[in-house]
């Protein structure tokens, strides 16, 4: 996926180059506006509604813009989900770094995560359920192992104050508790009776951490 060299621009915080030459600077902003039309495309319509023809309209560039600045749609849908990670993790982070215990941290965890899955479900979708592009998964792939990582850390926090049973293995718990979680969240967007609607979601979702909770606990 084509990049310009990071050391050569910096950005203001919302991703806006502020540093380099002129023709960097151009270059950048035409990279971010083409990333910006692809999310909004995918946060309003879904990823179906995502083609280079569609951004090139919304960003007001041309397609070959597009392929110098980011790439095919694959490389479009990896920009999107990478942007997407990054918007979850400012809900993610902030439970992470929250103050209580570890059993306190992860329900503030599983909370943000159903917050982030509510308010962006297309940004949500594309990071459990993503387009058979090869690139892009290789790279969610990565991105998930680092975020379930933490989320093994504060389960390792749990067993230090004796709070989870220490027989159970907290990069595999990580896996299952986030792989569940994403699977009822998933009933949301299923086809005809295979839908969960909202009421009914909450009071799954509600099952799910009384049962996972008390399944972690030590006895």
């Amino acid at each position: 996926m084509p990049s310009l060299p990071s050391s050569s621009l910096s950005s203001e915080p919302g991703g806006h180059p502020t540093t380099g030459t002129r023709t960097q600077r151009r270059a950048a902003s035409n990279r971010q506006a083409v990333i910006d039309a692809a999310r909004e495309i995918v946060a309003t319509e879904g990823v179906d509604a995502l083609t280079l023809e569609a951004v090139a309209e919304r960003a007001d560039v041309a397609i070959a813009t597009i392929y110098n600045r980011v790439g095919n749609r694959s490389s479009l849908l990896l920009a999107v989900a990478e942007q997407a990670m990054e918007h979850s993790r400012a809900h993610m982070d902030a439970a992470y770094a929250a103050d209580g215990t570890a059993e306190e941290r992860l329900l503030l965890v599983a909370a943000s995560w159903v917050q982030f899955a509510r308010e962006s479900p297309h940004e949500f979708r594309i990071l459990v359920e993503p387009a058979d592009e090869p690139e892009a998964v290789v790279r969610l792939a990565e991105l998930t192992r680092t975020q379930n990582a933490k989320l093994a850390n504060a389960i390792r926090d749990g067993i230090r104050e004796g709070l989870i049973r220490p027989e159970l293995d907290p990069d595999q718990v990580a896996t299952a508790l986030w792989a569940s979680l994403n699977g009822i969240l998933a009933l949301a967007w299923r086809p005809g009776g295979l839908r969960v609607e909202a009421e009914s979601l909450d009071d799954l979702l509600a099952t799910f951490i009384t049962v996972a909770t008390d399944g972690l606990r030590v006895r």
